[in-house]
């Protein structure tokens, strides 16, 4: 947890060690409050960790002014990043001449009444947050960036908490990487209040688009066998049954947009929808990239998924559940989730290669962080001597 102490500028420093605590308890072993026990236990790795009644004390007293909290751990985040240089390809390394940012909302679960809790699309009950994360591609894992606490039945296109987001997640980045930052989400996000908004900011971006619209479909009928070219997977390899073309002039949305449509044969055992076209699967992403190569924006698009893994790694370091009645207390839950977050792919990126670079959280736990070592202090270093075996 070496990282830690890029921690030290958060505002209310006195209070920052329960944050702290907590940040390297969820990224080391657990996931829920009282798990920092196991820090505990460990001071001489861990450094003396407060009492659990100290920690919820300093959860209460931060989300008392949780607004000045939130803002003040943004920015003590975006400090450490931006002043680890450390970081192989930087703190947060660009795919390509991109910074991707990915957005997406994800369903947390409650099983008693707090406050924001409500009945959400999928018939359960808890929250509905939404999060950014900064993409690695497949040489990495992905930094997370910034996270608004939603009631369970917000919705999921809702362009306001888009656009909210993006600005916390621009926020942690250096002022000259903004003009490269490329802007990713599913059909949630490819609204046209989010996409004026996007070019409004002069952001790129490259939206998941709703292809199963009456006028859309007609549109891609309308296109010609030869505009279709053959897709490609994300190594640059030519993808069997599956290819891409654009759509675009056809639609009122804002100036530059460009709306390019793939078609796919259905996978073995895949349902088969009422809009699938000649017996191909079609879906449509929209993109204010001026690029000709449209495999290749294609394929950039699909990595989207990636961002799916991403939550299921932060619902793997805290997020399963949200601890607290109170929605200020869970608002600061979820930046210390954040905080963990950081610590791993941190250290992910400084000190592991292979396999262990793009692991998971729950991987390093059970194969890494629980390996039997010595802690050793010798000529004013620690080191962990881990068993070879």
């Amino acid at each position: 947890m070496f990282a830690t102490a890029n921690y030290s500028k958060v505002k209310y420093r006195s209070k920052s060690s329960g944050a702290v605590s907590n940040a390297g308890m969820l990224a080391a072993c657990g996931d829920c409050p009282a798990d920092v026990v196991m820090l505990r236990a460990r001071p001489h790795l861990f450094g003396m960790v407060a009492s659990d009644p100290t920690i919820s004390r300093v959860i209460g007293d931060l989300a008392r002014d949780d607004a000045t909290a939130i803002a003040g751990t943004a920015a003590a985040r975006a400090h450490a990043r931006s002043a680890d240089g450390r970081l192989p390809g930087g703190a947060l390394p660009e795919v390509g001449d991109r910074l991707i940012v990915d957005l997406d909302a994800t369903l947390v679960a409650s099983h008693s009444e707090k406050k924001l809790a409500a009945p959400n699309y999928k018939r359960g009950f808890g929250f509905h947050p939404i999060l950014a994360f900064a993409g690695h591609g497949t040489g990495g894992t992905g930094a997370p960036l910034a996270a608004i606490l939603r009631p369970g039945n917000a919705g999921s296109n809702t362009a306001t908490d888009h656009a909210a987001v993006t600005e916390l997640a621009l926020a942690q980045l250096d002022s000259g990487q903004r003009g490269r930052v490329l802007v990713r989400a599913d059909s949630a996000g490819g609204t046209k209040a989010f996409t004026h908004h996007l070019t409004d900011e002069k952001l790129s971006y490259s939206l998941g688009f709703p292809g199963f619209l009456a006028h859309l479909k007609a549109a891609i009928d309308t296109v010609g066998e030869s505009a279709w070219v053959p897709a490609i997977d994300a190594g640059g390899d030519l993808r069997d049954g599956a290819w891409g073309a654009e759509i675009t002039g056809l639609l009122d949305w804002p100036a530059g947009m460009r709306v390019v449509a793939r078609k796919e044969r259905p996978h073995p055992g895949a349902q088969l929808t009422l809009t699938d076209v000649d017996g191909h699967r079609v879906t449509c992403f929209a993109t204010n990239d001026p690029s000709p190569d449209l495999p290749a924006l294609e394929a950039r698009h699909r990595q989207r998924a990636l961002c799916e893994d991403r939550i299921k790694d932060t619902k793997d370091t805290g997020l399963t559940n949200l601890p607290y009645p109170g929605a200020a207390s869970n608002a600061i839950w979820i930046q210390v989730v954040l905080l963990a977050m950081d610590l791993t792919t941190w250290a992910q990126q400084l000190a592991l290669t292979g396999t262990w670079r793009v692991a998971q959280p729950k991987t390093l736990r059970l194969k890494l962080f629980a390996t039997a070592a010595r802690h050793i202090r010798a000529a004013r270093r620690r080191i962990i001597d881990l068993d070879p075996d």
